[in-house]
């Protein structure tokens, strides 16, 4: 089946080489990266979580959103997601990649990884944050290719796949719950320490991550001509209101806490979020459009007129992207570090090489997709 990845037309090609110079010129800026250290960052020692950790919470939660669809086709029965449900696995497939490498360039030096493993104790959350997400990895590879793999013999699956995907559900679940833990169990940084942290990171990622699948969706179809059916579409639509509604209440819930109650160690984070400091107002423009964003796609998603409309709808999803990303990003890690237990205000804008190497990132992810979507795409065509 991997040699159906080797074969393609003169665009899809050109993708891949695109993807690849992409990748090329995130590696040379890595390459500077491992010479002169994260000094070459915008990161500093009062903000040291930037771009890498902003991207590794947000494609956590799109890893995390495969059981959206695992979990309504295998346990449910709704035979209406049978044509997404890989696909779904395979997003979750290049999320997880994409996470381990953003992880892996936020520690520096590539030797610092083996720690984790050389020291490892049940008391870490990085160590169970490892396990997690490697082990979801390795099981939507088996689950994806073994569903493949059936589809082209026209046989059914195995047994052991069945179960699999029965524990890859609750998995799923965890990989995001212990990303939460790690920001809400450390103590000195007041605005991670909620235990609401958790709800809010899954609710932000059952809409996110069906709003990347719905654009594949719809960019199989033009590109590919190949048509997942507009019940499934519909029916992801519905579950990224529901989510998207539950995270506008959590994140309410959360600013009715802070505000009401007025703890200066919680509030002044979520003032300085929302409506800046003396000098220092870079957060508060996003995290306002986060919020229109976040507001104007829950109305496209539960107006009938609107989310049948696909160009309203690939507007939304887009909508929904940006918002959490900047909710889980810029909202979640750089608000942390602002101001610092100490009081300090430390400005952080992502230095060229850290875009560089982020870009690189998300081309090695995209790069992935392709290729499994490719190979999805051409069984379930018959090619």
């Amino acid at each position: 089946m991997l040699s159906k990845a080797f074969t393609g037309s003169k665009k899809y090609w050109m993708w891949i080489i695109m993807l690849s110079a992409i990748i090329l010129a995130g590696f040379s800026s890595y390459l500077l990266q491992l010479r002169f250290g994260l000094g070459i960052t915008g990161m500093s020692k009062n903000i040291s979580w930037g771009l890498y950790i902003s991207n590794f919470t947000f494609f956590v939660g799109v890893a995390a959103s495969a059981v959206m669809v695992v979990l309504p086709y295998y346990l449910h029965n709704y035979k209406q997601f049978g044509k997404i449900t890989v696909f779904g696995e395979f997003l979750a497939v290049a999320s997880v990649v994409m996470t381990i490498l953003f992880i892996f360039v936020d520690l520096g030096q590539p030797a610092r990884a083996l720690n984790i493993i050389r020291y490892a104790s049940p008391k870490s959350l990085l160590f169970w944050d490892m396990i997690v997400l490697n082990m979801y990895l390795l099981m939507n590879i088996i689950i994806g290719w073994r569903t493949l793999n059936a589809e082209r013999k026209a046989e059914p699956q195995p047994f052991w796949v069945k179960i699999l995907i029965l524990i890859s559900i609750p998995w799923a679940i965890s990989i995001h719950t212990v990303t939460a833990f790690i920001f809400s169990g450390l103590v000195a940084r007041p605005f991670w320490l909620t235990a609401i942290l958790a709800p809010r990171f899954l609710a932000s990622a059952f809409a996110s991550g069906p709003a990347i699948l719905v654009l594949i969706c719809f960019t199989m179809k033009r590109i590919a001509g190949f048509d997942t059916g507009r019940e499934a579409i519909g029916k992801l639509v519905q579950i990224m209101a529901y989510a998207m509604i539950i995270n506008i209440f959590l994140l309410f819930a959360e600013m009715f806490t802070v505000f009401y109650s007025d703890i200066p160690e919680h509030s002044v984070y979520f003032h300085i979020m929302f409506f800046g400091t003396k000098g220092y107002y870079l957060l508060s423009p996003f995290m306002w459009l986060s919020m229109v964003l976040a507001w104007l796609s829950a109305f496209i998603f539960i107006n009938p007129e609107t989310r049948k409309n696909d160009a309203f709808l690939i507007g939304a999803c887009i909508a929904v992207i940006i918002s959490v990303w900047i909710e889980k990003g810029l909202g979640l890690v750089i608000s942390g570090f602002v101001p610092s237990p100490l009081g300090e205000i430390t400005r952080y804008i992502p230095s060229t090489h850290e875009i560089a190497i982020t870009v690189g990132i998300y081309a090695i992810g995209l790069l992935i997709l392709t290729a499994l979507t490719k190979i999805a795409i051409s069984i379930k065509n018959g090619i």
